[in-house]
C-alpha cells in the first residue's frame, strides 16, 4: 500500500511552546488510521498540519509524491476535508449546510442536489434535509457534519475526535460510516478512545508529548506494545 502522505520530522511551534516534536509518518492510501493519545499530546495540531491548514515550523510535507509548499497547498487543501471535533454549522437547513461546499465549487442544482440526497442518505439523515441544522441534537449535528465532508468525496478525511460526547446510537452510526469508507477515502481519526481505535483501524498510532512512540497494527499495539510507555500508555496511564 502507497504513502497518501508522508510526514518528514515534522514540528510545530505556538509560542514558543513545542506542540510536534520531529515527527515522521506515512499515511497509507486507503487505510483508517487512528491516532490515540491524551488531550494535549498533539492529535489536533497534527491533524491541522495534515489539512494543510498549518503550516510545519520546520520539517518536510509530501502529498502523493508532491512536496507541499505555498504554490500547490490551495490545489492541494481541495482534496482533503477536516471534520472538527465540535460541529460549525450555518444557521441554515441541513441541505443547505451539506450543500455548501458544493455550492462553492460550482456543481449544477441537479448535481448538487444528487449528492446531498446521497450523503445525508449515508449518514442516515434522509428525512432532515429542510430542519434547521442548529436545532438537531448534538449526535444529528455531528452526522450533518460528516454529510457535509462525505458529499466533497475527499481524497483524505481527517476526523477530530468524532464521536466525543456523542450518545451511542449516534457514536455507533458515526462508526459504522467511518469504517465503510475503507478503500474509499484515506481516513485519520484522532481520538483519546482506546475501544473505538481497536475497532476502527488498520493500523494505530501513539503519539505523546508531541511525539509518535509507535505505529501498528492494533492488535500489536494493544496486546503486544514493544516497550513499557507503549504498555502504559495503552493502560490509560499517561491519561
Amino acid at each position: 500500500m502507497s504513502a497518501h502522505v508522508k510526514l518528514e520530522k515534522i514540528t510545530r511551534k505556538y509560542d514558543g511552546i513545542m506542540a510536534l516534536r520531529g515527527i515522521s509518518l506515512d499515511v497509507k492510501s486507503g487505510e483508517i488510521l487512528t491516532i490515540i493519545g491524551p488531550n494535549g499530546a498533539g492529535k489536533t495540531t497534527l491533524l491541522r498540519i495534515l489539512a494543510l491548514l498549518d503550516k510545519p515550523s520546520s520539517g518536510k510535507l509530501i502529498y502523493q509524491g508532491q512536496s507541499v509548499d505555498s504554490s500547490n497547498t490551495p490545489f492541494l487543501r481541495k482534496k482533503i476535508t477536516m471534520v472538527f471535533q465540535r460541529p460549525i454549522l450555518l444557521n441554515d437547513t441541513v441541505f443547505e449546510n451539506v450543500a455548501y461546499g458544493l455550492k462553492l465549487r460550482g456543481l449544477t442544482e441537479d448535481e448538487i442536489a444528487d449528492r446531498v440526497e446521497a450523503a445525508l442518505d449515508s449518514v442516515m439523515l434522509k428525512n432532515f434535509a429542510h430542519r434547521m441544522a442548529k436545532k438537531l441534537s448534538g449526535g444529528e449535528q455531528q452526522r450533518v457534519v460528516l454529510a457535509r465532508a462525505l458529499v466533497l468525496n475527499p481524497e483524505l478525511l481527517l476526523l477530530d475526535e468524532p464521536t466525543a460526547n456523542l450518545d451511542p446510537t449516534s457514536a455507533t452510526i458515526v462508526e459504522k460510516i467511518i469504517r465503510q469508507l475503507r478503500g474509499r477515502s484515506t481516513v485519520v481519526v484522532a481520538t483519546h478512545n482506546i475501544f473505538q481505535a481497536k475497532r476502527l483501524s488498520d493500523r494505530v498510532g501513539c503519539i505523546l508529548n508531541g511525539m509518535i512512540i509507535d505505529v501498528d497494527k492494533p492488535k500489536n499495539i494493544f496486546t503486544k506494545p514493544r516497550n513499557e510507555i507503549i504498555r502504559k500508555f495503552v493502560r490509560g496511564e499517561f491519561f
